[in-house]
């Protein structure tokens, strides 16, 4: 007999996927400080995108490996996608706290890699915990919430080692022995407690529907058929010749997305520092400024995505994920191709507060409005064009094998931009700042070439 899962409730959502806040905490700190943590090494910027090749070359290799197994895990007393969180929290908070000890570069690239592999473990199977417990009508809310905990995750990430300065707990200038800021060990130290902390609330609040009878003699079948390395490769060779059509179609727009937003994360200091402190010189306070203006940027287009995340919601039932994806991805590129035009001293608007002063907003924060609601619809749409799509039975490798899908143009922009792209767009950050934004765009036109067809309904 075929389980009916329940309708859950607002709250219920929000606790399932609170989980989440930490995993992306984690995530913002590397895209907003990897690449000034490589520079304080000695790192310059053509070696900057080989040094994030990790991130890509795990995810590759760990997420459909995760998805596969969580697909044929189930313990009663743990689950079958929640071991796979607390595992990768715990390893992600170790590798936090270790990162801003890092006394070279391969040091520093080899923890990212260790990083990478423990958000991953924790995040496939995550997408998939969605689907198994959300009936099809409240993808759209699941992976949304998602959305929401990515920004506000990535916001606080982002804007955590600003806080700390602003807060007068430590100077910009403060420098650990290795040249990396006193602030950025305490922002990683706070994204530990932030990834275990979250994850642990998720996995106490929220159970897992166990698997049917008949669900569980498949289980059991495919253990027979051999050992797990076996069955995990014979599972995705299976789930790519077996690819749904909608999925097919989803790979050119996933290229050019995910290729833009690496290209976007390994040169916006680079391209900050130049344009607005007009320097390239790592060991410059212009240099440190430009690491903490991105980390403000970055939390505001964070701010935005968890803002606009919910809105989406009824705008996503109106025209449809495919018609919130195009106008999402089409405002995000624009506000990339506006960055070289931006400034940090004309003032957009003030901010006023009950002291009587106000914060000034220059004109280089409206690219973040743009890019937040185009990473909003990153987190979501996507994924909910998918899940109606894939056999419920194998959410997680086909979860794992659509992940693959961001892995793979990120490595291809790390070894096209090391050996070729960086050099014909004249070595210039800016210029790479200009592609990112190009790509979104060509990414909205392909969303539309998308046909959505759906095999689940419960």
């Amino acid at each position: 007999m075929t389980f009916k899962r329940p309708k859950l409730n607002f709250w219920q959502i929000w606790h399932m996927n609170f989980g989440f806040f930490g995993i992306q905490f984690s995530f913002g700190l590397q895209q907003s400080n990897m690449s000034a943590i490589y520079k304080y090494l000695g790192a310059d910027e053509a070696s900057l995108p080989m040094l994030w090749l990790a991130g890509p070359i795990t995810g590759l290799i760990i997420q459909p490996i995760i998805g596969a197994i969580s697909d044929g895990t189930w313990s009663p007393k743990f689950g079958r996608r929640k071991p796979f969180f607390l595992i990768g929290a715990v390893i992600s908070s170790i590798a936090l706290i270790a990162m801003p000890f890092s006394s070279s570069l391969w040091m520093a690239a080899s923890l990212l890699w260790i990083l990478d592999a423990s958000n991953n473990i924790a995040m496939e199977p995550y997408r998939a915990f969605v689907a198994d417990k959300l009936v099809s009508e409240q993808h759209s809310l699941g992976f949304l919430m998602q959305s929401f905990f990515t920004g506000l995750g990535i916001t606080l990430a982002n804007f955590t080692p600003a806080i700390l300065v602003a807060l007068g707990l430590f100077a910009f200038t403060d420098k650990m022995s290795n040249g990396i800021p006193v602030y950025t060990y305490w922002a990683f130290f706070i994204g530990a407690v932030a990834a275990i902390g979250s994850v642990l609330i998720s996995v106490l609040t929220t159970k897992e529907y166990p698997p049917t009878e008949q669900e569980l003699e498949v289980m059991k079948r495919e253990k027979e058929k051999g050992n797990v390395v076996f069955r995990t490769f014979n599972d995705i060779t299976k789930a790519f010749k077996t690819m749904p059509q909608t999925m097919r179609q989803l790979i050119p727009m996933m290229f050019f997305t995910w290729y833009a937003m690496f290209c976007y994360w390994e040169y916006i200091t680079s391209t900050l520092s130049i344009s607005i402190f007009h320097t390239s010189d790592s060991t410059s306070d212009g240099f440190s400024k430009a690491q903490l203006l991105t980390g403000n940027l970055n939390g505001t287009y964070n701010i935005i995505c968890f803002m606009v995340a919910f809105a989406l919601v009824p705008l996503a039932y109106k025209i449809g994920a495919k018609g919130v994806h195009f106008i999402a991805l089409t405002l995000g590129g624009l506000g990339l191709l506006a960055i070289p035009y931006l400034n940090n001293t004309d003032v957009l608007f003030h901010i006023y507060n009950p002291f009587g002063t106000s914060i000034q907003i220059s004109t280089i924060y409206l690219y973040s409005f743009g890019l937040g609601i185009s990473w909003a619809s990153m987190m979501s749409m996507p994924y909910q064009l998918l899940a109606g799509s894939i056999p419920k039975e194998k959410r997680g490798v086909y979860m794992g094998i659509f992940n693959m899908f961001i892995v793979i143009p990120m490595a291809l922009q790390i070894v096209t931009m090391q050996f070729f792209v960086y050099d014909l767009l004249g070595k210039n950050p800016i210029n790479v700042i200009r592609l990112a934004g190009l790509f979104l765009i060509i990414g909205a036109l392909l969303t539309l070439f998308i046909k959505v067809k759906h095999q689940n309904k419960v």
